[in-house]
């Protein structure tokens, strides 16, 4: 989206009342639908049609649940073909994602803050400011992406025995790691471009870049590890050789694409911005350091069930890399749709019409959770000949049915948690989701785990079932906040 022309500079407040003025004259505001947020910027007190909002809503989320579909395939992709090689290959993608996703949890906490920051800004006709959050969530999001892959270097072993993987599988495991966790600082540059696109509501342009780098990446996973068409046979290796490559790709796509003469103004930098960065550096840190903690605390707990689940052996460990692969397809609206309230609650806010972005919020919510139930019905109906498509071993597959059903039932809870949540982060408030993460994770979640993996010693079903207790905490706490609506105080450009 261009930035609007520099005479609604400054004028949000105006606008906003001519605006609120045209709805009362339109009807009652409970039963009209919010105006999208580039309404007003491009075009003050322009009426828009009663779909407006849901259109806009999908329009920005739709590209954002395609490109999710392609992550998660790429993911399926690698286990799929892993999965034809032995089991502790298997399980050695599952310890070393438990890492990948700390790492990329943490840096996607910072284009949380992007997000937040730069479309309060743009709502607010401010693009000067737009910029150098850009410039300044880049900055740390490297610096991050830097820290992380210099732990891995460091010490490979180590990290793979916090979790208690065994001797052979460590031994499997550390090349692929380091392959894996060595991109993160690509992966820190991407994702917050990414953000800084979708802040602008362009969320096609990642999708396109997304489907560069699946096709990339599926293609190197066949020739690299099965060793086709004359190339060498490297087996898990291969998979984290092909990782590099294709993300390295899609990393020089972004740069390249925000560099254009033609790319939306606001994500051209120049050396000045990232001088002016150092203005916003102190609310970037601020609202990300709770996005960050919320997935430090998501990622530890997700590590410490991986590791409660040792003791049911690794038929158990194997389902639930498998598992959570193919389940992830499900809840992905979610993350559409949470990316498309966040950018229009903030939007909105900047713009200063609070009542606006409660609406979006909710439709997204409406949206999300319809769209979760189809799918979660789907993947339960069909998760037998799925847990067969992906695992030759028959232990495997009893374990991982009944698991797939669980996580379909708790599908809607994860569309109506991942929804608020991005909501209340594009209003600048990451805190209660890092609470509602922390509640969830580490008073149900995993102590409820431990005590029936370690203490009542029962099936690992009921350790399945400790997933969805997580999730109803979450959502009660997300949904109250949501409700009690005192994040709608917070309007302007700052936050």
């Amino acid at each position: 989206m261009n930035p609007p022309p520099d005479s609604l500079r400054g004028a949000g407040r105006d606008v906003a009342g001519e605006v609120l003025e045209d709805v009362e004259e339109l009807g009652d505001p409970e039963a009209t639908p919010a105006l999208p947020s580039a309404a007003i910027a491009a075009a003050a007190a322009r009426r828009v049609d009663d779909d407006a909002p849901e259109h806009e809503i999908w329009s920005l989320a739709w590209p954002v649940i395609t490109s999710q579909v392609l992550a998660s395939a790429v993911s399926l992709v690698d286990i799929a073909m892993v999965g034809r090689l032995t089991r502790e290959a298997v399980a050695a993608v599952g310890y070393t994602t438990q890492f990948v996703w700390l790492t990329q949890s943490v840096v996607f906490s910072i284009g949380i803050a992007c997000v937040a920051m730069m479309s309060r800004a743009v709502g607010a006709s401010d693009p000067d400011r737009a910029r150098s959050v850009f410039a300044g969530t880049l900055i740390v999001a490297l610096a991050i992406g830097l820290f992380f892959t210099g732990i891995a270097l460091a010490a490979p072993e180590t990290l793979l025995r916090l979790l208690d993987a065994q001797p052979d599988v460590v031994e499997l495991a550390v090349p692929y790691l380091l392959l894996v966790l060595g991109t993160t600082p690509l992966l820190a540059v991407s994702l917050t471009i990414e953000s800084a696109m979708r802040a602008v509501k362009d969320t096609r342009t990642p999708m396109v870049v997304a489907t560069i780098i699946t096709l990339v990446k599926t293609a190197l996973n066949a020739l690299l590890i099965f060793g086709l068409f004359g190339f060498p046979r490297m087996e898990l290796l291969g998979a984290g050789v092909a990782t590099v490559v294709s993300l390295t790709l899609g990393t020089s796509i972004f740069v390249a694409l925000v560099r254009r003469r033609d790319a939306d103004p606001v994500l051209r930098l120049s050396p000045r911005h990232f001088v002016a960065a150092r203005e916003t550096l102190p609310q970037v840190v601020r609202i990300a350091v709770p996005a960050v903690g919320e997935r430090l605390l998501m990622n530890g707990a997700m590590m410490a069930y991986f590791t409660l689940l040792g003791v049911y052996g690794s038929a158990t460990v194997a389902a639930y890399t498998i598992g959570i692969r193919i389940l992830s397809f499900t809840w992905i609206p979610g993350v559409g749709f949470s990316v498309a309230s966040s950018a229009l609650v903030g939007q909105s806010l900047g713009a200063r019409l609070p009542e606006q972005a409660r609406r979006a919020g909710w439709r997204a919510v409406r949206m999300a959770v319809g769209v979760s139930i189809v799918l979660g019905v789907v993947f339960a109906l069909a998760r037998q000949p799925l847990a067969e498509a992906f695992s030759v071993d028959a232990g495997v597959v009893l374990e991982l049915v009944p698991f797939m059903l669980l996580l379909a039932l708790a599908q809607p809870l994860l569309g109506l948690h991942f929804t608020l949540a991005g909501a209340l982060r594009g209003a600048g408030d990451t805190m209660t989701p890092l609470v509602a993460a922390g509640v969830g994770n580490w008073v149900f979640r995993v102590p409820l785990a431990f005590l029936c993996s370690r203490i009542l010693e029962l099936p690992v079903i009921w350790v399945w079932w400790c997933l969805v207790s997580d999730h109803v905490a979450r959502c009660a706490i997300l949904a109250f906040v949501f409700v009690r609506g005192r994040w709608r105080e917070r309007l302007g450009a700052e936050v």
